[in-house]
């Protein structure tokens, strides 16, 4: 039986993300935790494997109009994949119980999330702050700095699977002021697709992944993206952005007091729907 209301979640996340470019994970993992009641764990991983499902459609599309910077998506993955096996090994090393890996998922998030509204609000300030100093690099100090951002968003990616979006598109336009927009947004999703891929796989290992879940979520996000997409150049984006800014600081403070009020009760419960 298909949940019309998964449904409606993953169409209205695919709009936004077809008219923000927003990473679908800072909407999609918040909405499963907090408003389904869905482990962290589990919603980490299953949205990861929605995101490199929903991604890969706009990466080939990219692709087929040349609008990737294939050095810089090089660059971020010998950073990002290492980066997130590692994770994900430390992760299945420490074999964390339901509650400790619902905090340390909790708090991850709330911090990508928070990173996540900086870079949409603040974006054009710091790129006019940064930028002529980025400029100044040579190419091999610029492709050094890529790999390390990679790294970052890997380890961010993987344990909280957002960061993939604004954040990478903000790090790109700062490391290569010089490319246009559509290619930095090319070049951001063609990334992000092998490194949710990996994390997906490395969370589905774990047995952190809900399929009939991610199912159902596809399809309402696969049209919602299309008709996002179609309406962005129709919709005031600097109003847009911040309203979502605003939105994802709210979803942050209430997974943050979530923190404060989880009972024993509630601890029992995510105990045993935790994966295994």
């Amino acid at each position: 039986m298909i949940d019309p209301l998964y449904v409606a979640s993953g169409f209205s996340v695919g709009l936004l993300v077809g008219m923000t470019g927003v990473g679908g994970g800072s909407l999609m993992t918040p909405l499963l935790i907090l408003l389904f009641g869905v482990h962290p764990a589990t919603a980490v991983g299953t949205d990861l494997l929605y995101a490199s499902a929903t991604k890969a459609g706009g990466g080939f599309v990219h692709g087929l109009a040349g609008s990737i910077h294939w050095p810089a998506v090089l660059r971020l993955a010998c950073g990002s994949i290492p980066a997130s096996i590692l994770t994900l090994l430390v992760l299945w090393q420490l074999n964390l119980d339901a509650a400790t890996a619902r905090n340390l998922v909790n708090s991850v998030l709330c911090f990508a999330l928070l990173l996540t509204a900086f870079s949409l609000i603040f974006r054009k300030a710091v790129l006019e702050k940064l930028r002529w100093r980025m400029e100044r690099h040579d190419a091999s100090t610029i492709a050094r700095a890529t790999v390390l951002t990679g790294a970052a968003l890997g380890v961010l990616v993987s344990i909280s699977s957002v960061g993939a979006g604004a954040v990478g598109v903000t790090a790109l336009l700062l490391l290569y002021p010089k490319l246009p927009m559509s290619r930095i947004v090319g070049s951001d999703i063609a990334h992000a697709v092998p490194l949710t891929l990996i994390a997906g796989i490395g969370h589905w290992v774990m047995g952190a992944i809900d399929w009939q879940l991610m199912g159902v979520l596809l399809i309402g996000s696969l049209p919602g993206i299309v008709i996002g997409s179609y309406c962005a150049s129709r919709v005031h984006e600097t109003a847009l952005r911040l309203l979502l800014a605003c939105t994802l600081i709210l979803v942050a403070g209430k997974l943050a007091s979530e923190e404060w009020h989880w009972s024993p009760a509630s601890v029992a419960a995510v105990t045993q729907s935790a994966p295994r």
